[in-house]
């Protein structure tokens, strides 16, 4: 979000997606982001600057991030931006015999051997990050999502947006999985970013807390709560301050009060933008009509706690759609019951008939889709089979690949 401009409620959004950069027919993971930056500005630089969307690097070398430059009114309005983005890369890629490649994880991927931290600006950082827990690990270097970005303008927004996102953090999974591959074998986790995620700073769980963010609702219980516990926690690696306490926040949704808005960062990257986008919208409706109080009293969605909506959370990362839905409680808070929604995938359902007709005309056929034929990475499975092979990996994944190129659902 912008730093000049606070924007309320819903008044617009930012949208965050990161791809891996790979071989061409062997998928092996090039770390040549710095390469890539250089080629089109004449220079290694952290940020390059394209119109609507912005390119970016991350923690790795082989990861970057396509961002909107500014926070956009309709999510659906920058979906032909990011699709011409990933065409532009691949076009340069190419050159190096390289192409970007979608989905939360790279399914053969030793992070233990090809990690290459980010070497150039903001290195500090990352030095600083991969001395306290050493970054050669699934949950740091082998991990690509897309971040939603929610605005609010003062503090009684921020007390009912978070109120609402807590509640939706642990269905998303249901719908935005697509990383059931990591050493080239299934992991028994449809989202195994997220497993990995979930372990990766447990030497400093001050940063993380249970991943779903605790109930506080004012920035200032949000400071004592959240901040300066990580603050304390980080204090005798960090005696040069190098670390900024918003950033060091590793929670599933983060507050981001320097800029006004919650960041969404537990959405796995789908195969094409126009998925990626199709999830946003539908996560913005959900909270949107939560917020609003479609289902009963916003005050009501406050009472959840943190260890309540992991569980559920870990049944999502696990199942994804197929997670029973036990708590009859939680199911009311989104107008439904047990009955009508034994599994998340049938609340999904529930809230797609709800809120259907507030999506854009692109993203209603998606939603759609993973609806009746499972999140992305059940898609991947149906087709690599209970024991793959690395070249049926390699061949499912250089189509997924290709649909992100073409910009397409994989079927």
């Amino acid at each position: 979000m912008s730093r000049h401009k606070r924007y309320g409620l819903f008044e617009v959004t930012g949208i965050e997606l990161e791809y891996m950069v790979v071989e061409r027919g062997t998928l092996r993971v090039l770390p040549i982001v710095d390469r890539l930056f250089e080629d089109v500005t004449g220079q290694v630089v952290s940020d390059v600057s394209r119109g609507d969307v912005e390119w970016s690097n991350e923690l790795v070398s082989h990861v970057l991030e396509l961002k909107t430059a500014a926070p956009t009114p309709r999510i659906d309005s920058v979906g032909p931006a990011f699709a011409r983005e990933v065409r532009s890369i691949n076009e340069r890629l190419a050159k190096r015999n390289a192409m970007l490649l979608p989905t939360a994880a790279h399914p053969l991927m030793d992070p233990f051997a090809e990690t290459v931290i980010w070497p150039h600006a903001h290195s500090e950082i990352y030095a600083l990050y991969n001395t306290i827990f050493d970054c050669r690990g699934h949950g740091w270097s082998n991990l690509q999502s897309t971040h939603l970005n929610l605005p609010f303008a003062n503090d009684e927004e921020f007390g009912r947006l978070h109120a609402a996102v807590r509640l939706v953090l642990p269905l998303i999974p249901a719908l935005a999985a697509s990383s059931p591959i990591l050493d080239g074998s299934p992991t028994g986790f449809l989202d195994s970013r997220m497993e990995a995620y979930l372990h990766h700073q447990e030497r400093l769980p001050e940063l993380m807390g249970s991943l779903i963010p605790e109930a506080v609702f004012t920035q200032e219980d949000y400071h004592r709560v959240v901040f300066d516990p990580i603050g304390r926690a980080l204090a005798p690696f960090d005696p040069d301050h190098v670390m900024d306490h918003h950033f060091a926040n590793s929670r599933g949704a983060i507050a981001r009060f320097d800029r006004g808005a919650i960041e969404v960062r537990v959405i796995d990257i789908q195969e094409c933008p126009a998925a990626d986008l199709a999830i946003a919208e539908m996560i913005v409706a959900v909270v949107g009509a939560l917020v609003n109080g479609r289902w009963g009293d916003p005050q009501r969605q406050r009472d959840r706690s943190e260890n309540d909506l992991l569980s559920l959370f870990m049944l999502t990362i696990k199942d994804a759609g197929k997670a029973s839905m036990t708590d009859k409680g939680f199911a009311e808070v989104f107008g439904a019951t047990l009955e009508e929604c034994p599994t998340v995938n049938d609340l999904w359902g529930h809230l797609f008939n709800e809120l259907g007709d507030r999506l854009s005309t692109e993203a209603r056929p998606v939603i759609a889709h993973i609806l009746k034929h499972g999140c992305l990475a059940q898609r991947i499975l149906m087709r690599l089979g209970n024991t793959p092979s690395r070249d049926r990996i390699v061949e499912v994944y250089s189509l997924l690949a290709d649909h992100l190129e073409r910009n397409i659902p994989f079927g």
